[in-house]
């Protein structure tokens, strides 16, 4: 029970510093899904109606549930690598965790991003150690993937991209000496959530789709790209395409395309309504220019896979989350104007001193223990999770456009790695030594 509180509090600690839990620009959103019964783009409904539920309790709730399922995962994998038994252990790796890496910040964050490292936890547990799970515990996992494909449509994409690569994965097992994964179970937790996203819409807002967006979000990255205003320029004047009017608007950022009021999205009606056009150019745009489009889908994934710092958002400026809160959690609302967070903005340089570091050289060990650590299922670890960073930053960087957050959310699972892998070694070199000592005992007679 004690080293279960310590890991809590290490887990929490952003939140109660702040006084209230770490809100992001988008909270608002997910929390307006369930009262207003409608789907916008890329806005959970399912994990909306689950911060619903702590309103009562000014959402704290809603990240000690987080904060519990981190630990539980973390625990989880260390005794599936053969260090079960040893809670001090655990707290330890959490408490580095917290310290060395964003991982309390996302744990804390009303937003559906700490189910990214959770979904790739659980995935790997399945994955490679199916045979060493209780009933219960392979219940929970397949729960987890499902829930955390139904949060966020950009898990269901690396859920996906996670299952082919797996199946790919197969072939090479004996090649580069890896257990043989186990699919039956991965992919039945990840067809339970292509199937619960669509149904948690339908039960919440009776439509029965996924969540909408996936369009827009790569026009926006286009925009960032100057590949539509290469398109307008080539196309416009044409009465069928509605953006030439606007084509002296162009911003050239796909935040500001996406979410300035002043952004030609909305005089031309708004996300939903230029769907079509926006999936148009996209299309035509690949068509017309290959080699632009393919270099600028390279970058924006490099981009995306070396942005790992912390504190991305996070800022006081959150005028949609206050509008949401004063409408759905007004008594919510006086208890978060009076947090750290709402006061003044948090200075994440010092953090991001020691993060980037920590999980860079994290990430860049990676691939010296798939190919030459002595455990196997560590190694199968960190294959697994090394691919979900490749296959994480392409979606993200690629079908959107690249923000420290997307990956950093993921990033902190490669120290939680290393440092396993760091522990096995020790503990194989350690009884060597024990042999080799006691062989010196034994012959000791030769020095006398």
């Amino acid at each position: 029970m004690l080293t279960g509180a310590l890991m809590l509090a290490a887990l929490l600690w952003p939140a109660l510093w702040n006084g209230f839990p770490i809100v992001f620009y988008d909270t608002g959103g997910y929390l307006a899904r369930p009262f207003e019964a409608t789907l916008v783009m890329g806005r959970s409904a399912l994990y909306g109606s689950f911060l619903a539920l702590g309103i009562k309790h000014d959402f704290w709730p809603n990240i000690v549930v987080q904060a519990v399922l981190v630990a539980w995962l973390v625990a989880l994998t260390l005794r599936l690598h053969g260090f079960g038994g040893r809670p001090w252990l655990a707290t330890a790796i959490v408490f580095g965790l917290c310290a060395l890496t964003g991982l309390s910040w996302y744990a804390t964050q009303l937003m559906p991003d700490i189910l990214v490292p959770a979904f790739v936890l659980a995935f790997a547990m399945l994955t490679f150690h199916a045979g060493g799970l209780r009933s219960w515990e392979t219940i929970i996992l397949i729960v987890v993937i499902a829930a955390a494909i139904a949060s966020h449509m950009s898990i269901l994409a690396l859920a996906l991209g996670i299952v082919v690569l797996s199946a790919m994965l197969l072939a090479l097992v004996t090649w580069i000496n890896l257990p043989q994964p186990t699919l039956a179970l991965p992919a039945l937790a990840v067809a339970t959530g292509v199937l619960l996203a669509p149904l948690s819409n339908f039960i919440i807002t009776k439509k029965f789709a996924f969540t909408p967006g996936g369009f827009n979000f790569v026009f926006s990255r286009l925009v960032q790209d100057g590949i539509v205003e290469r398109y307008l320029a080539d196309r416009c004047p044409d009465s069928t395409i509605r953006l030439c009017t606007y084509r002296a608007e162009l911003p050239d950022n796909a935040d500001d395309w996406l979410w300035d009021e002043e952004s030609p999205i909305y005089k031309l009606g708004g996300f939903e309504q230029f769907e079509p056009e926006a999936r148009r150019i996209v299309i035509e745009s690949l068509a017309l220019y290959p080699a632009m489009n393919l270099k600028a889908a390279l970058i924006a994934a490099i981009n995306q896979f070396a942005d790992i710092a912390t504190g991305d958002g996070l800022t006081p400026w959150s005028w949609h989350t206050q509008w949401a809160f004063e409408r759905f959690a007004p008594a919510a609302l006086d208890r978060y104007l009076a947090s750290r967070q709402a006061q003044a903005p948090f200075n994440f340089s010092w953090a991001n001193l020691i993060h980037i570091p920590v999980q860079a050289l994290a990430i860049a060990m990676l691939p010296v223990i798939i190919f030459f650590g002595r455990d196997r299922r560590i190694a199968a670890l960190a294959a697994l999770l090394f691919v979900a960073l490749i296959s994480n930053a392409v979606i993200c960087g690629v079908l959107s456009n690249p923000h420290d957050r997307y990956q950093s959310r993921l990033a902190w699972l490669a120290p939680l790695v290393v440092t396993i892998a760091v522990v096995c070694a020790e503990n194989s070199i350690r009884p060597g030594f024990g042999r080799l000592n006691s062989l010196f005992r034994r012959n000791n007679f030769l020095f006398r």
